[in-house]
Parts: structure tokens; C-alpha cells; sequence
């Protein structure tokens, strides 16, 4: 049997690269000083393509170093846990997972991150893993694959799920110093899969939606078959029911075997809907709206007007119901939700019909009034080959196609100073050419989509998750 996310630029690359001499096209900005980062799941060993799942793969990430308008080098390297002969996970955590999600720069450091109560990890300038992410000792348990940083505080927000933490999902916020300043348990429905939360001004926005943990894919080959039943009842009665204690729940590894199943599952039973917290709140001041059955990887961005929430989002239709692989079940589209606080109800509208995904927005406007935004989108052979950019003071979408045999990533805007408007800067993202079989970083005039630069790889990058540019100023 076939795995589509092992196959074309899906497949994983086989060894560490350190490159340097990059030739470049164009003209890269001279104000461009840091690198270019980006991680995702890239097994070191053969898998099973039965039963992988792309979200469990072994993390890689991929990093370009630009400064005085050269490429100065490439690098890729495995994020190390134990297994792979890196350090011990944080405490509270699982470390049988790489961290393979989102890459980013805070308060000095790299980070590696993942979610489902699984180890982030720091990492050198030069991409290598020095040692797990706890936030200097002030976090204990997992984080998120997905926090938003404030921009006018500077502090990171974040809503974490684990499955040893029952019928609870965390929100915290980590100082712009790089620790942890606010902890907050939030009560809901089970034991969710909550991959991403929005932010504004006033609220936290929680997305409690229908792919739960499922304790027939969470025990393994590694436990005896005749015990495999009673594991699994045990769980059953546990999970989303009561809390694991953290040794206990750090030491049952089987649920999270990397390169392995994802043990969630769309659940038709759970109901679907969001949650508003005043930012100062707490679960008792969570207010919950019930919409119709969907999933939501990634929001665009909300902002506050007057007493409703706006919510831009790419909307699944559903997840992991009968594709566990991967997010492959319907078209996933943008929708606008707005929750009204005063009438007590969401409405909804579509806001571009195409199938897209990796949403992103200037970062100066995280939870502030946003005009523009960018997506990925899919063609019908599936392969993502168009950027979009979305105008929503006008409604409108603009496309940026990149030719037959092509496939992108997700595109990371960066201002042209920090006074500029909210288009006028730099997109970033790689750029697959299935011919050659190799990668380019292109770099992209925000305002008309057209090429400002690439730099040319010899070498392939496979589509991963995501990634941030990080500034001299915030490296490691």
C-alpha cells in the first residue's frame, strides 16, 4: 500500500546537508539580516507506509543564512531526541518525538517545536540541538506547535493539549525574557486535538473541535497482544476523564511512537465549537459557541470589533475519519467566523472557494485589525503550486502561480522596516522543481507577488510544516 505523504517531495532526504557558496538570482535586500527557518517530519529510518502518519515523522529543519544581500549557507539537521543521541526530553514531557512543527526565534534562543505534550527543543545558530525547551526551567509539561507572540508585549501566547491531562487544555504566556509569566488550565470537552488557538487584543479564542484521542491507535506493536485490549479499556477510562500524573503520563511512551500512528481521530460524537476568554480570565470566564462539525489547523488571524470576535480561518471539513495518513478529507477553504458576545451567536461566510492551507499574516498585526493575508493553494493533481495573497479590505485574491513541475510551501512575510506598511516587505518560502528534484528559497515582493530573488539549492527541501524568519537581533 502506497503513502502519499512518502512520496514526491514528500519523501525524506537521507542526510544532514551544510552548504555553503548558494548561487542567487536577483537581488537579495540588503536589510535582510538572519535566517530563514523551517521544519518538518523527515524519518531517519524506513517507516511502514501502512501506518505513518506525515505528523509523527522525525523532525528536520532546514535553515538559510542571509546577510549583506548573499546567502552565506544552508544547513539541515535531524532534531535529536534521546533516540537519535540528543538530550533528555523536558521534564513533564514525552521525547520519543522529535519536535517537527513550527521553528522559531524568542528571547535569544531557536526553538524547535510540537504539540500533544511531546519535548520542544533549543537549538544552536548553526541548527544543532543543545537541549530541551522548558522555558528556563519555568514550564513544566508540553507547549504547542503554534503560539502567537504579541506584538506590542513581545510575549508569547499559547494553548497546549496533552492527552495525560484529561479533560484539560493549557493556556500560558511566556515573557518576552523567555519565561513563563501566566499558566491557566482550561476545562473542556475530552481529550482533543487542539492544534492551533487565535488571539486578540481583549480574548484568547479556543478551537474545541472533533478529532479526539483514540486509545485503539495509541497502544503499539511494542505491547503484548494479549494485553493490548485491557491497555486499551484502561485508557479508554482514563483518558479525557481524569488527569495522568505527569511521571506516570511521561513514561507511557506507546501513545506517541515516532514514525508511527497519530493516536487522534475525527470523532462525529464530540461536539464541534469555539471558546472566548478575556485574556486575564480564566476557565470559569471561557464563554463556548457551538458550530457546525469542522476542523481548524490554522486560523489567519482575529481582532476585537466592539463586542464580536473576528475569526479569518482555513475551515476542514473533517480530519483523520477515514485518511489517517494524513489532513486529506474534504476541501479545506476560507471561512470568516464572527462570534457576537452581546447576541450570543457565530455566523459564518466563505471567503475564497479554493483549497488552501498554511495561512500567515504580517506578524506586527497578530490580533489587531488585519488587511491582507497569505495561503497555499492546491491544484488538482494536489500538489500546492499557487500563493495567494488576500485583500480583505477589497474581498479580493490576487494569485501567484510558479509554473508546471513546481510546488511551494508555506510563504513568511517580513516587513521592509519596521515602520512599513502592512504589504510592503518580503515573502520567503521555498519553491520545489520536481524536474531537477531540487529546492530554491524565493523571496517575493509582498505588495505584487513578483520574484525579488532566489537562492538556489542544490538540493531538495521536502514539504514540511512551517517556519519563521529570524532576525540577527533574536538568534540563538
Amino acid at each position: 500500500m502506497g503513502n502519499s505523504y512518502l512520496e514526491g517531495n514528500y519523501r525524506p532526504v537521507r542526510e544532514e546537508s551544510t552548504l555553503t557558496g548558494l548561487s542567487v538570482t536577483g537581488a537579495i535586500p540588503e536589510h535582510l539580516d538572519g535566517r530563514y527557518l523551517k521544519i518538518g517530519p523527515n524519518p531517519v529510518a524506513e517507516v511502514d507506509p501502512d501506518t505513518y502518519n506525515w505528523f509523527m515523522g522525525d523532525g528536520m529543519v532546514h535553515g538559510v543564512r542571509l546577510r549583506d544581500g548573499n546567502a552565506e549557507w544552508y544547513r539541515s539537521r535531524w532534531v535529536r531526541t534521546p533516540a537519535l543521541g540528543g538530550p533528555k526530553g523536558a521534564p513533564g514531557t514525552l521525547d520519543t518525538l522529535g519536535a517537527n512543527t513550527n521553528v522559531l526565534a524568542h528571547a535569544g534562543r531557536t526553538l524547535a517545536l510540537i504539540e500533544a505534550g511531546v519535548s520542544g527543543y533549543e537549538l544552536s545558530d548553526e541548527l544543532d540541538t543543545l537541549r530541551a525547551c522548558d522555558f528556563d526551567g519555568t514550564l513544566r509539561g508540553g507547549y504547542t506547535a503554534h503560539p502567537l507572540r504579541d506584538p506590542v508585549s513581545g510575549e508569547l501566547h499559547a494553548v497546549s493539549y496533552f492527552f495525560g491531562w484529561g479533560d484539560k487544555v493549557r493556556y500560558t504566556v511566556i515573557g518576552a525574557d523567555g519565561r513563563l509569566r501566566r499558566q491557566v488550565d482550561i476545562e473542556v470537552g475530552g481529550s482533543p486535538m487542539m492544534h492551533n488557538f487565535s488571539l486578540t487584543e481583549k480574548h484568547v479564542v479556543f478551537y474545541d473541535l472533533p478529532v479526539t484521542f483514540d486509545p485503539r491507535l495509541a497502544v503499539g506493536p511494542e505491547v503484548p497482544a494479549a494485553v493490548r485490549p485491557a491497555a486499551r479499556l484502561v485508557l479508554s477510562a482514563v483518558i479525557g476523564r481524569v488527569r495522568v500524573p505527569d511521571p506516570i503520563a511521561a513514561a507511557m511512551g506507546t501513545p506517541l511512537r515516532p514514525n508511527g500512528p497519530l493516536p487522534y481521530r475525527w470523532n462525529p460524537g464530540y461536539p464541534a465549537r469555539v471558546g472566548v476568554m478575556p485574556r486575564s480570565g480564566g476557565s470559569a470566564d471561557v464563554r463556548w459557541f457551538e458550530i457546525e462539525p469542522c476542523y481548524v489547523y490554522h486560523p489567519f488571524n482575529a481582532y476585537d470589533d466592539g463586542d464580536r470576535v473576528v475569526l479569518d480561518v482555513v475551515r476542514h471539513p473533517k480530519t483523520f475519519d477515514t485518511n489517517i495518513a494524513g489532513p486529506a478529507e474534504g476541501l479545506p477553504t476560507v471561512e470568516r467566523w464572527v462570534v457576537d458576545l452581546a447576541a450570543g451567536a457565530v455566523s459564518s461566510s466563505r471567503v475564497d472557494d479554493r483549497p488552501q492551507e498554511f495561512p500567515r499574516v504580517d506578524e506586527r498585526v497578530v490580533g489587531r485589525r488585519h488587511r491582507f493575508g497569505y495561503s497555499v493553494a492546491f491544484g488538482a493533481d494536489g500538489l500546492a503550486g499557487t500563493l495567494l495573497k488576500h485583500d480583505h479590505g477589497t474581498g479580493s485574491a490576487v494569485a501567484r502561480e510558479f509554473g508546471r513541475g513546481r510546488s511551494i510551501g508555506e510563504f513568511v512575510f517580513h516587513p521592509n522596516s519596521a515602520d512599513a506598511a502592512e504589504d510592503d516587505g518580503v515573502l520567503m518560502g521555498y519553491v520545489h522543481d520536481a524536474a531537477a528534484d531540487r529546492s530554491d528559497l524565493v523571496l517575493l515582493d509582498a505588495e505584487t507577488l513578483a520574484t525579488v530573488a532566489a537562492v538556489h539549492l542544490p538540493t531538495r527541501v521536502p514539504n514540511g510544516f512551517h517556519g519563521n524568519w529570524a532576525p540577527t537581533g533574536n538568534m540563538a
